[in-house]
């Protein structure tokens, strides 16, 4: 009799695991989804706001490059969300590191917009809050 209520309990057990199994798959799914889904509305709209020339050399390098409002130095945005932006040499090399971005989460396309907007709309204000960083390049490493 025992061994009876422990193979139905069992078998019990293993039903609720598995139907439980099966419900989180379908959630992480569905997380996955919108996800996917939330970067790719992100990116559409960044393509949106990018130059043609910007928009070439987005999707050629993923990253494009923007011409500061107060000081008209070059930045040069790469995808991502956080130390991604790197401002310009003449020689076209990374002299420093920038890092500043919207409070609140957003996917990649967001915060590069975001970033874009404020480098060409009010450099100088964003720079402010911007957390600095070496980009691991000096004008005479070449590597």
């Amino acid at each position: 009799m025992f061994v009876r209520l422990f193979l139905g309990a069992a078998r019990c057990i293993a039903s609720l695991a598995s139907g439980c199994i099966q419900a989180i798959q379908a959630a992480r799914e569905r997380y996955r989804g919108r996800i996917e889904t939330r970067e790719m509305r992100g990116l559409k709209l960044l393509r949106e706001w990018l130059s043609p020339e910007q928009r070439a050399q987005f999707d050629a390098k993923r990253y494009f490059d923007v011409v500061g409002c107060d000081s008209g130095k070059r930045y040069r945005i790469h995808y991502g969300t956080t130390t991604n932006i790197h401002e310009l040499g003449d020689d076209d090399r990374p002299l420093m590191g920038w890092c500043f971005l919207p409070e609140c989460p957003l996917v990649a396309g967001d915060v590069m917009l975001a970033q874009k907007i404020a480098l060409e709309t009010h450099e100088y204000g964003a720079l402010t809050v911007a957390n600095r960083f070496p980009t691991g390049f000096s004008r005479g490493n070449h590597r």
